[in-house]
């Protein structure tokens, strides 16, 4: 059992009781808000571990909540809205949000998005090694191995490996990952990050056609799947 704290931030009362219910049931401690100024309020004097956020919130939008609370915290936030479009995913995701799931949701795929946020929230930062199946990567000595044989990767391959693995299960837009590899002049040139991440599955999956390792969220971006 987890004892870690969750704040669940939705305007509808049957939607919190469902979630709070879903995550004591795993071991998690609930708070509840049903606005965004009592999200923020709450967020300050609870100190959640975790948020999970709606987006349609009466008083204050839930992409405007995710605004304010990361100009002072890095607490985990994971969106859950009826709003499935491209543009609210990657406004959100763009604005600090750690995930981003729409309703209706499978919730063995929310615990697992939790799961995987709260993890990612406690490890070290730079952390100097990651294993995944067949795949291993020492940052010290910059060496990356598939089943145990050194793999070669370019600068760009290396650094687009080392920001998706710092950021695991995290959905990292095509625009962070330009930004973060290439620099902001970058912006715009999604067909680069598509090459790049085309060769680097090449060299990292074990079936490049069907990968598990780095995973594409249609028109989003891409996520490196830890579990």
């Amino acid at each position: 059992m987890s004892g870690e704290k969750v704040l669940i931030v939705d305007d509808e009362q049957s939607i919190r009781l469902f979630l709070k219910l879903t995550l004591i049931s795993q071991g998690y401690e609930t708070i509840e808000a049903a606005s965004g100024k009592e999200a923020l309020n709450q967020a300050v004097t609870e100190k959640p571990d975790i948020i999970i956020l709606d987006i349609g919130l009466p008083d204050i939008e839930g992409i405007d909540v995710t605004r304010q609370l990361r100009a002072w915290t890095q607490i985990p936030i994971i969106i859950l809205s009826v709003r499935g479009s491209e543009k609210d995913k990657i406004a959100a995701l763009d604005l600090g949000a750690d995930d981003y799931l729409t309703k209706p949701f499978v919730v063995g795929e929310l615990l697992a998005r939790v799961r995987a946020a709260l993890r990612r929230a406690v490890q070290t930062a730079g952390a100097c090694s990651f294993k995944k199946g067949e795949l291993e990567v020492d940052f010290e000595r910059r060496l990356v191995k598939v089943a145990g044989n050194e793999i070669q990767l370019t600068p760009n391959e290396y650094e687009l490996l080392k920001v998706l693995v710092d950021n695991s299960s995290k959905v990292m837009t095509h625009k962070h990952l330009l930004n973060a590899v290439w620099g902001p002049e970058y912006i715009g040139e999604f067909h680069m990050l598509r090459v790049n991440i085309s060769n680097l599955r090449r060299k990292i999956e074990i079936d490049p056609a069907r990968p598990q390792i780095i995973i594409t969220e249609s028109g989003v971006g891409y996520r490196l799947k830890a579990d």
